[in-house]
């Protein structure tokens, strides 16, 4: 690109770029992919962005595209790459100065120059650091920030590589530059500290600016910069001057009003010098511990001191929660059982700890906690009246404590309780047996009291297991709480029937489970919301449990799942649906066939709130999980959700529409329980398969789902099934072989063998292209045994039920390998012989038998020769398939299906339609319908008749006598 002229027409285009109007943006947007692998486009965009008489707009979309074309063209070896002339170029030109006047601009400058740094520096880019030094130290105040806000997002990317060489050479960087962060970090608080002393607003912001950013430099080369900090005096000056900066900070904070315009700027300070302690610690937890006990002061102190004025603002709090957490939770804080084997730095820390965390101070964060941190807020209460699905729905889960103030107290409670259980165990009862007389609904205080130690007691279930006698407290005082119906008393409702979800899998009596069920049928009836969903997820805790009793619940089944429904319509946040649908899939799951007479409500609504749920994906994955539930619950009935259920598969499992990123997984699940539970098979889902072959292009983690979807529909519809699909199957089954896996190809041979029972004509027919591969395989002694294994039982069908088709696929291979027919059946033979040890199945092992058998009578010699192996197998597959008849004493074949074994008894407490047809289809399978003690007597039998007895007698010889002996004991009870 010509810089001249290019920079006009880039301009213009950048300035279409900006356009709201889509015919105008999405053209420019084209026009701009496909000048990003120009020569010379970069350097148009330094020149855009870097002009400051152009378009703000402009500029920054010129910063952004550069930044991107970072990602794509800068490595050496990326298609398309920039020249090393031209990156040289754009790296002068980006620190060329740094005087960019629009704090957006220079951000996405500064992040694009350090993604830069990331690639070059130092190698090919050694004067970046010393220039953004030089830019720092100038007194110019937009160009000193401008560079020292490079410096820390240079300093953040160099910091975030991993790799060994990397770390050598940020160490080095850091150690060379430490001194001089630290006194511009110094520097720029007293003068902010000055500042604020003398109100000068304005000079107060550029001070605090500066410091925080030099700051989070020292954050980064702290944390990052030293294998060993406690080696380095500089590095614990620093530290320990973060207490005392962060102190004045604290002061400062006290001094100025809520509006003040460095009020915002100023808890970021206390907040980013936290952060340094907590990163710190969870980086080097052994040159931390000289500075254990004095962060437990300033923690516990900040948090739990009485003293009236200190700051309270949330996050400042939560993060003092987090260093308390940190450092009780330490791994490396905790000694061996045998003291002499700790490090000298574990035993320090764990005596600071023990010193620090006294019985009175323990007992003080307990109540603390309980007393003050767990009690609702006005704020609470105001979200529970005016947003209850977003009070019970409240995300409280994952790391949702490192940032919000009650989960953050939850999990430091659970934490020091667990860690000094003996310690406050007593002090936690002693609350609640204040607590066993009832209390008044006049009495606000009193019940919020309540509701937080009955947080406390169901957060600490686990550790009260043996001191709280759960079974007494619900049978006399709770069961009596939630028949309260004032209400004001809809905290205590509320609270307990949580604690019983908290309690039910700890210590909750098999009888009690009835009353349980009944104070859930009149919660989720309550007046309140709240109440109801706390309801419905004690009720999922109670169902999906160890001891659950279908029995126990069916009177109840009824009345609860049409409340759950009537829930579902009346909740409208998609969180909320999705928590109601989760609890009733569950019950669905189970409860499983019960549901049947109760579902058709649920069935009715489901594609109501399929519909409304467009453009809500997650909701609509928790619907599909519902529905595979009921599918199963319904069983053959399901096809009277087809009408809704069919189209649901095919969009969640069509991977041409944007949804499919995130209903593809369930959407399959969902499939496979349809066809598993289908009673015949409809046009509709037989056509459903058309999504099939572009996923099992995709091969990825759903290829073993894919594969059970492709079995089911073998046995459900074979002979329409392989009419519509058999060519497309077998082409997608040779471009899987190439890079599956071992198991993977293991479910596609077993798919194969299936297909050969069920259609034993038209199957070797339809994956001809796959069998010779598979002869070979066998010829070249496949080194995997189940592999093997399953090869032997794809060509035992086709000896046994096809053998027409055999002989001419072995005329086809001969020509093929330059070998004679009977040359290649020899040598099948022979490996079938040597890898009987490789078949463990017994069916498989039978099947091997009645294939060879097959082989009978026969005067090919090549057979002849290999008369002794035959038997062999035959006997051997005898032994582990007979047993003795415990009427007659006879012998017989223990893998015979007789026609009353196609009648489900305890085998399977609910079969599947599939199930079904697996059973039935068995019948008809030579392995349970044929006697391997008659086949092989009478194949014996045939061939004496045909070589005549002293010909059969002479062949006899080549067997074992010990093995003949066995033979004839196994034929003596025909």
């Amino acid at each position: 690109m010509e810089l001249a002229s290019a920079s006009v027409v880039v301009i213009q285009t950048l300035t279409r770029a900006t356009n709201q109007d889509a015919s105008v943006l999405k053209p420019a947007e084209e026009q701009l992919r496909q000048w990003e692998i120009q020569p010379g486009f970069y350097s148009v965009l330094l020149n855009i962005f870097m002009d400051h008489s152009l378009d703000v707009h402009v500029r920054w979309l010129a910063a952004l595209y550069f930044k991107n074309g970072i990602d794509r063209y800068w490595r050496r070896l990326a298609p398309n790459s920039l020249s090393e002339e031209e990156k040289s170029s754009l790296r002068a030109g980006l620190i060329a100065n740094f005087n960019e006047p629009v704090n957006q601009v220079a951000t996405q400058i500064a992040v694009l120059i350090a993604k830069v740094a990331r690639l070059d520096c130092p190698r090919q880019w050694p004067e970046l650091i010393p220039v953004l030094l030089e830019g720092v130290r100038t007194q110019a105040m937009l160009p000193q920030h401008r560079a020292l806000l490079t410096f820390y997002h240079v300093t953040k990317v160099l910091a975030s590589k991993r790799l060994a060489a990397d770390r050598r050479l940020f160490q080095e960087l850091a150690s060379g530059i430490y001194g001089f962060c630290c006194s511009l970090w110094t520097h720029y608080t007293e003068s902010f500290l000055q500042q604020v002393a003398a109100s000068d607003q304005d000079a107060t912001a550029h001070s605090l600016e500066r410091t925080l950013l030099s700051l989070k430099v020292l954050r980064k080369l702290t944390v990052h910069g030293f294998a060993e900090p406690h080696g380095h005096a500089e590095v614990m000056a620093f530290l320990n001057a973060v207490f005392e900066r962060m102190q004045q900070y604290l002061n400062c904070l006290r001094t100025i009003t809520a509006g003040h315009p460095c009020r915002e700027k100023l808890e970021k300070a206390v907040i980013l010098c936290t952060k340094v302690l907590l990163d710190f610690l969870e980086q080097h937890p052994f040159s931390f511990v000289p500075f254990v006990s004095r962060s437990l002061e300033l923690a516990v102190g900040s948090v739990f001191a009485r003293a009236e004025g200190r700051p309270a603002f949330e996050r400042f709090t939560v993060q003092c929660m987090s260093l308390i957490k940190m450092i009780v939770k330490n791994d490396s804080y905790r000694p061996s059982k045998n003291p002499e084997d700790s490090k000298p730095q574990t035993m320090e820390a764990y005596r600071v700890k023990s010193a620090f965390f006294n019985y009175q101070t323990l007992t003080e964060i307990c109540r603390r906690l309980v007393s003050h941190y767990f009690l609702l807020t006005p704020e609470d209460l105001a979200m529970w009246d005016e947003d209850p699905e977003g009070f019970a729905i409240e995300e409280s889960g994952g790391d949702s404590w490192k940032y919000s103030l009650r989960p953050c107290t939850e999990v430091l409670f659970l934490d020091i309780f667990h860690e000094y259980s003996e310690t406050l165990t007593p002090v936690l009862l002693e609350m609640l047996h204040a607590l066993q007389v009832p209390t008044s609904q006049e009495d606000s205080v009193g019940l919020f009291i309540k509701d937080a130690v009955y947080n406390a007691v169901g957060l600490a279930a686990y550790e009260l297991f043996d001191t709280v006698d759960f079974d007494e407290w619900f049978r006399n005082q709770l069961v009596v709480e939630l028949q309260v119906k004032d209400s004001r008393y809809r905290l205590i409702r509320r609270r307990v029937i949580w604690l019983v979800g908290q309690w039910v899998a700890v210590k909750f009596k098999q009888e009690l489970r009835p009353v349980l069920y009944q104070a859930l049928l009149s919660l989720l009836q309550d007046a309140d919301l709240v109440v109801r969903l706390a309801a419905a997820t004690t009720l999922k805790l109670s169902v999906d449990d160890f001891d659950f009793k279908t029995e126990q619940f069916t009177p109840y089944l009824e009345s609860i799942f049409s409340l759950l429904f009537q829930l579902l319509q009346s909740v409208s946040d998609c969180d909320s649906k999705m928590h109601v649908l989760n609890v009733t899939s569950c019950v669905i799951e189970r409860v499983g066939s019960q549901i049947r007479p109760h579902s058709g409500s649920l069935v009715q609504y489901l594609p109501v709130l399929w519909k409304q749920s467009e453009e809500h994906n997650m909701l609509r994955c928790a619907i599909l999980t519902t529905l595979i539930n009921l599918v199963q619950g319904l069983g053959a009935d399901s096809v009277g959700l087809y009408p809704f259920l069919l189209p649901v598969i095919q969009l969640s499992t069509d991977i041409s529409k944007p949804p499919h990123v995130y209903l593809l997984e369930d959407g399959l699940e969902l499939w496979l329980m349809t066809l598993e539970n289908s009673p015949a098979v409809t046009a509709e889902l037989l056509h459903i398969f058309h999504n099939m072959p572009a996923i099992l292009e995709l091969g990825s983690e759903n290829i073993q789902m894919c594969l059970q979807i492709v079995r089911a529909y073998t046995y459900l519809a074979p002979v329409e099934f392989l009419e519509s699909y058999g060519a497309t199957l077998c082409k997608a089954f040779c471009d899987l072989q190439a890079d599956i896996t071992t198991e993977g190809q293991v479910h596609i041979l077993k798919i194969i063998e299936n297909i050969l029972k069920v259609h034993p004509v038209a199957g070797p027919q339809i994956f001809h292209p796959l069998l010779p591969s598979i002869f070979k395989g066998i010829l070249d002694g496949e080194r995997y045994p189940v592999v093997m294994a399953t090869y032997l039982g794809i060509f035992g069908r086709i000896i046994l039920q096809n053998p027409a088709y055999f002989s001419g696929l072995l005329g086809q291979i001969g020509m093929e390998l330059g070998q004679e027919p009977d040359q290649l059946l020899g040598s099948l033979v022979d490996m079938w012989v040597d890898r009987m040890d490789n078949i463990t199945q017994p069916g498989r092992r039978k099947l091997s038998a009645l294939a060879l058998a097959s082989l009978l009578p026969t005067d090919n010699s090549i057979v002849q020769d290999r008369f002794c192996g035959l038997v062999n197998v035959c006997a051997e597959a005898l032994h582990d398939i007979m047993m003795e008849d415990p009427d007659g004493g006879a012998y017989r074949d223990r893998l015979i299906m007789a026609v009353e074994e196609v009648h489900f008894g305890e085998e399977l407490e609910q079969p599947t339609e599939q199930d079904k047809r697996k059973k039935l289809l068995a019948m008809k399978d030579p392995v349970h319908s044929t006697s391997l003690q008659q086949y092989v007597y009478d194949k014996l039998k045939a061939q004496q008749d045909f070589m005549g007895p002293q010909a059969f007698q002479v062949l006899m010889e080549t067997v074992d006598p010990e093995l003949t002996t066995q033979l004839q004991e196994f034929m003596s009870s025909l």
